[in-house]
């Protein structure tokens, strides 16, 4: 449940245009800059020369902020109170804490003690392609199109990507690029995999603002980004109010993004409901679902972009071509019938290397089962007998479920 969200409203992020020329990464020993009267001073990071490095490392836009940020109390609370009510569902992951009982993704220094500022960073992977509200043949399910990505490998063969390890080796060189400048420092990466919570950061950092449907939305290039943060133990020349300037919330009055999410996930601006968000119960949620929330599911069986679909923001926003990112047309608007007669050999075939696989084989039958009943079409009543006798409870029920709604429409 990835996403994210120019350069008039914050001055010291730098974006890359698709037009952009890329250029290795800088090298060489620590920058004189870092000396002053002859004396060695500690390293630290220049907003700009940190952003310039990011972009060079591949990433679209870059911003950084010093540790502790002045609303770094505040967005804890937030969380806290969240996973309090309970809104995480199964992500157990969230819910980790320290030793003393704190949780670990409530402020940066208490799983990084070390950490004095934060890179985060942002790949678009918008396209030009069909939303999930435009229409579409009337038995076409829906993939996330955060998970449609494909590369060309190195024998020139085209290959399903993970944005996880495309970011991950963006990341890694971005260390690398600062170790060449500053020499030795603590530092950590992550890409959705580690104990922060990187909108929070990238707004802190001046990527964008927090939309009313919870994700981050950047001015010129949307939501439709992912978000890879590197710690680090340097501190940042620039500090105090000049050193960021934060994107004011730009929604407005608009709440298209709630009014259009069909299970109601959004429960008012701002808070999301996990457990009834439709990219958790596709991907994140395992066995049978709730039934009450399946005929809101539709035509979705991995992820769900309906809330940013209809976010103004994402009509307007730049598509910027990335290689490694680039959209598998076949998986926009696949057919039902075609995703639910996939082996399970066929289904590695498909998507090995893919975000799709952490759905799992069973767990993407029970979601194209949902899909299924909701189609209305008739045609699918064998396949989902057959199913309806499955050993695995989750595609069982579904297709049961499925079954029983065809009947009475």
């Amino acid at each position: 449940m990835a996403a994210l969200r120019g350069r008039g409203t914050f001055q010291l992020s730098i974006s890359r245009s698709a037009t952009d020329v890329r250029k290795p990464p800088p090298t060489g020993s620590m920058n004189a800059d870092t000396f002053q009267s002859g004396s060695r001073q500690a390293p630290a990071l220049n907003r700009a020369k940190v952003c310039a490095w990011a972009l060079d490392a591949g990433f679209s836009e870059a911003g950084v902020v010093a540790l502790p940020y002045p609303d770094e109390p505040r967005d804890g609370q937030r969380f806290a109170a969240w996973i309090q009510a309970e809104r995480a569902g199964s992500m157990h992951y969230l819910e980790r804490r320290n030793e003393l009982g704190h949780l670990l993704r409530q402020s940066v220094q208490i799983p990084f003690p070390w950490a004095r500022s934060v890179i985060v960073c942002m790949a678009s992977y918008n396209s030009a392609l069909a939303r999930s509200t435009d229409a579409s043949p009337d038995d076409a399910a829906w993939i996330a199109r955060y998970a449609w990505s494909q590369r060309v490998d190195a024998s020139g063969t085209t290959r399903p990507s993970d944005y996880h390890k495309v970011l991950k080796k963006r990341i890694d060189a971005l260390e690398a690029a600062l170790h060449a400048e500053f020499g030795e420092f603590e530092a950590r990466g992550f890409v959705d995999t580690g104990p922060v919570q990187e909108r929070a950061l990238a707004r802190a950092a001046g990527l964008g603002w927090i939309g009313k449907n919870t994700c981050l939305i950047h001015p010129r290039l949307g939501s439709f980004g992912f978000l890879a943060v590197l710690m680090t133990s340097l501190e940042i020349e620039e500090k105090g109010e000049v050193a960021v300037s934060l994107v004011p919330d730009r929604c407005g009055t608009c709440t298209r993004c709630l009014d259009a999410c069909p299970t109601n996930a959004l429960t008012a601006p701002h808070q999301m409901d996990a457990t009834r968000c439709i990219s958790y119960l596709t991907i994140e949620k395992k066995g049978a679902l709730d039934e009450t929330l399946l005929t809101g599911m539709g035509r979705q069986v991995f992820g769900c972009d309906i809330c940013q679909d209809v976010c103004p923001w994402n009509r307007k926003a730049l598509v910027i071509a990335d290689d490694d990112l680039a959209p598998r047309p076949q998986l926009v608007n696949p057919a039902l019938e075609a995703l639910g007669a996939l082996s399970e050999a066929e289904f590695e075939t498909l998507f090995n290397g893919s975000p799709v696989r952490r759905a799992g084989y069973l767990g993407l039958l029970r979601n194209v089962a949902v899909a299924m009943g909701n189609s209305g079409n008739s045609k699918h009543k064998e396949q989902l007998a057959a199913w309806a006798e499955e050993e695995d409870a989750g595609l069982r029920q579904a297709a049961r479920w499925a079954l029983k709604r065809l009947s009475q429409q």
